[in-house]
């Protein structure tokens, strides 16, 4: 897959794309980095924008494994000073998972999770599943 994204801040983004992906970036330039992982398949370009800006209700997701990516995910994270929010079993996207997200410096969301199995319903009541981060560390409620 391959993703280019534009960000205001370039150094800020590699940064955090470098904790997200568990790589460093093969090309860095002033404007402009490239990452090239084999997991997850992925080809992400960031060009430095002073326009940039995240779309609205999109995020982004790496799928994984087992538990323990999710659990080094959070470690990483966290040990790199980003905020995040943890969910572990349960039901978002008509799916029972565990998953971490994280913001990258632009306010795109990206959530990185494994699925333990399917669900009847979308989500339970409870779950902050695919809500942004000013819903959920805001404290407003979503949708409403």
């Amino acid at each position: 897959m391959h993703l280019n994204l534009a960000t205001r801040d370039l150094d800020a983004s590699v940064a955090f794309y470098s904790t997200l992906l568990a790589s460093d970036p093969l090309k860095k330039l002033d404007d402009y980095a490239l990452f090239v992982t084999e997991q997850p398949a992925l080809e992400l370009a960031l060009d430095f924008s002073r326009d940039a800006q995240a779309g609205s209700g999109q995020h982004f997701g790496l799928v994984v494994d087992e538990v323990d990516a999710v659990d080094a995910q959070i470690s990483r994270l966290q040990s790199a000073g980003y905020r995040v929010d943890v969910e572990r079993e349960e039901t978002c996207c008509y799916a029972n998972q565990t998953k971490v997200w994280a913001t990258d410096p632009d306010g795109r969301r990206w959530e990185t999770y494994v699925v333990h199995e399917d669900a009847e319903e979308r989500s339970a009541a409870e779950t902050t599943c695919c809500q942004s981060e000013e819903t959920i560390f805001g404290g407003r409620q979503c949708c409403a």
